[in-house]
């Protein structure tokens, strides 16, 4: 399979842990979707989605520390309140980018808007914009990726993430799922994708079907089929609108 892989770096990047609303503030070892959407979206300057491109990536850094960070709590009359919160962050992050959709190396060789790993204050920088092939094995690892949940294949740990939100303010989650965060290697068997310049597999979060369309308002019921999208055995799952 061709495809691009984008080589973005930054000197920190923080992922919130959607677990922790107040206090400490723990960041994830791996960008969930939605981060990496949010990436494709700045650099082409209009919303991309799952809808819109696959997606695959491979990513790790170099360590993590703390910082403190100044928040304002605004209470009723709007009179704010400073107070100071620990937050975790990643250092020296290395994101590998892989998609099939060779239209968008344009948006990387320009981008329009900043690249972010994590916060605003999270500036990334592309690296390099490569035209590989992917190969096609019955075997291969993964590591540093995530994947979806549940899978007899895969151990780590599992977290409930969105795919992408809404272009509509205030912005809303959508497809969240549970996915394997995957930081240790694990030989997996199937149809599987490897990079062999890298040494490493692939896995590619295939596009939804159908346009995008935002769910209904306050809905806990399946949010329409588009949004379903196979498990590892080729089972739909229902995608729910949180």
């Amino acid at each position: 399979m061709k495809v691009l892989r984008i080589h973005i770096t930054g000197w920190v990047s923080s992922f919130r842990n959607p677990l922790f609303i107040s206090g400490f503030q723990p960041t994830l070892p791996l960008p969930p979707l939605s981060a990496l959407y949010g990436i494709l979206t700045a650099a082409k300057g209009d919303w991309v989605t799952p809808h819109d491109a696959a997606i695959g990536f491979v990513f790790h850094s170099g360590g993590k520390a703390v910082d403190l960070e100044t928040v304002y709590e605004f209470g009723g009359k709007l009179d704010a309140k400073s107070n100071i919160n620990r937050r975790e962050f990643l250092v020296q992050p290395e994101l590998y980018l892989y998609t099939p959709e060779i239209w968008l190396r344009e948006a990387f060789e320009r981008p329009r808007y900043p690249l972010l790993l994590g916060r605003s204050s999270d500036l990334a920088t592309v690296k390099s914009i490569d035209e590989i092939k992917l190969e096609s094995r019955s075997e291969t690892t993964y590591q540093n990726t995530i994947m979806p949940f549940p899978d007899p294949q895969l151990y780590g740990q599992v977290q409930a993430l969105p795919t992408h939100f809404t272009a509509e303010i205030p912005r809303r989650q959508c497809g969240t799922r549970a996915f394997c965060l995957v930081t240790e290697p694990i030989k997996y068997s199937g149809n599987v994708l490897h990079d062999s310049e890298k040494d490493w597999g692939v896995f590619l979060h295939e596009r939804i079907p159908g346009d995008f369309t935002v769910p209904i308002e306050k809905s806990r019921k399946p949010v329409n089929k588009d949004y379903e999208v196979p498990d590892v055995n080729g089972n739909q799952i229902p995608l729910f609108d949180l």
